[in-house]
């Protein structure tokens, strides 16, 4: 899943794709390195951003999300929002990805089961604005796999199919860096509960934390490798800026295999 941010502000490449030309341009160059979905967002989710009216959301998104659906790219939606989603899905987006796992808008269970999209359920506590804080776990992998579980379920009881359920570990959203090495190298436990798993750790702050690499943009080859071995571990799908790299970094830990 390549990563295509339509914000001025989001925590590695705000700013880079803030206009509709250059998103589209990267969202085509992604899905001819090897990309499987694009993921197109326009609202931040870093620790401190302020929520983005949806009417700009969706301003922000829709022309990206229509022209890549064009040439037949599965297209997410990375929204909390059942307008942004709706609008997105009528343009030929598949793909609803929510951090908040289907809690934050009433409305977006219902589009979701009612159009039959695919859905990814991310884990997160607490709100961007207070840094996802919450008290401790006390094993991070069981905590985070009943919640998901909880919310697929949810989902299936509203007439969403469970094979188009993803689950979201949320690496980096108020975790420490233990706890996100250990969801990642519990990504099959997470696995076992019977829905694919996504790992999204690109870039984040815990690798700044553990290689001293203050610019996000810097963080690729640690990215690369994670993303390897949350593959390794059991994820079905990894998030990524650098497309290029982790398929080629994908293919070789296949052959590995």
């Amino acid at each position: 899943m390549a990563i295509v941010n339509v914000t001025p502000d989001s925590f590695s490449d705000g700013g880079e794709r803030f206009n509709a030309k250059q998103a589209i341009e990267d969202g085509l160059r992604f899905l001819s390195e090897g990309a499987d979905i694009i993921d197109v967002g326009g609202e931040s989710t870093r620790p401190g951003s302020h929520p983005t009216p949806a009417e700009e959301e969706l301003r922000r998104v829709l022309p990206v999300v229509a022209e890549l659906a064009r040439h037949k790219a599965v297209v997410s939606v990375d929204t909390r929002r059942a307008l942004v989603a709706r609008a997105c899905l009528d343009a030929g987006a598949r793909i609803v990805n929510d951090v908040s796992a289907l809690r934050d808008d009433p409305e977006l269970l219902g589009l979701v089961a009612g159009r039959g999209a695919a859905v990814v359920l991310m884990h997160r506590r607490g709100r961007s604005e207070d840094k996802y804080d919450g008290p401790p776990y006390g094993d991070v992998v069981e905590d985070v796999r009943k919640f998901l579980v909880g919310r697929a379920l949810a989902c299936e009881a509203a007439g969403v199919s469970p094979e188009s359920i993803a689950l979201d570990p949320g690496i980096g959203f108020g975790k420490s860096v233990e706890e996100n090495l250990a969801l990642i190298a519990g990504a099959g436990r997470l696995a076992d509960a019977g829905y694919p798993v996504l790992v999204g750790a690109s870039r984040k702050g815990f690798i700044g934390k553990l290689t001293g690499l203050a610019d996000p943009r810097d963080r690729d080859p640690a990215s690369v490798w994670l993303a390897v071995e949350a593959a390794r571990r059991g994820a079905a799908i990894v998030r990524v800026h650098d497309v290029a790299a982790t398929r080629q970094a994908l293919a070789v830990c296949a052959a590995m295999r």
